[in-house]
């Protein structure tokens, strides 16, 4: 049984490292965690020790199998969680992050099979991020930034890429949540804003909007 502090770990070191097989910098992590390098040095030793990552001195630390493994069960339950605590306690998606970061340390892997077959199954939580399978597989949806796409295209969102509270409730002002139907209409050169259409209406939205919200193309 892993501790809350060690599964913390390896849930940080897989969040930062899902993009690249380069490995994370102490620094890197200890930023993520909001701790000092020092305290981070002394965890990825005893890690090394447990064989939960490949960690050297002066070079970039890695997941073991087993790391890995512990990182993507821990993930699986904090967001069937979040599904739970949207979908069935209607807890808006900028309140849960938090209480699904408590429950996700619950060992008892046979109530979260109960809770994933109580959900139906999900595959993606409330901001749109995959939840791994019992067997650890994460599922991959064809998605791109809203910035990628030209006037004239149109999609459906699907994610966010900043999954802040203040990111979350700026979303909620402006009347956009997953499975909304985008179409770029124009694209502002001075300042890359956007005038979209959402479901029908026209709003402009700023360009720090528009690169942190996924979109699957419509064909």
């Amino acid at each position: 049984m892993a501790s809350f502090t060690v599964e913390n770990y390896l849930k940080a070191l897989y969040s930062l490292s899902r993009n690249s097989t380069a490995g994370v910098s102490t620094n890197a992590l200890a930023d993520h965690l909001g701790t000092k390098a020092a305290t981070v040095t002394d965890m990825l030793k005893k890690l090394n020790t447990s064989k939960l990552v490949n960690y050297k001195k002066y070079q970039a630390t890695t997941l073991t199998i087993e790391g890995k493994k512990i990182a993507l069960n821990i993930i699986r339950k904090h967001r069937l969680w979040e599904v739970f605590l949207v979908d069935k306690l209607d807890f808006k998606w900028d309140e849960v992050h938090d209480m699904a970061e408590e429950l996700e340390h619950i060992e008892s892997n046979e109530l979260i099979d109960r809770l994933e077959h109580f959900l139906d199954n999900p595959k993606f939580d409330p901001h749109g991020d995959p939840i791994p399978s019992k067997e650890g597989i994460v599922e991959r949806r064809d998605q791109i930034l809203l910035t990628e796409l030209k006037a004239g295209q149109q999609g459906y969102v699907t994610g966010v890429k900043d999954s802040s509270k203040e990111f979350l409730q700026h979303l909620d002002t402006q009347n956009i949540e997953l499975g909304n139907q985008i179409e770029v209409k124009e694209i502002f050169e001075y300042d890359k804003s956007r005038v979209l259409s959402v479901e029908g209406v026209d709003t402009t939205f700023s360009q720090q909007v528009c690169k942190n919200l996924f979109i699957n193309i419509s064909e």
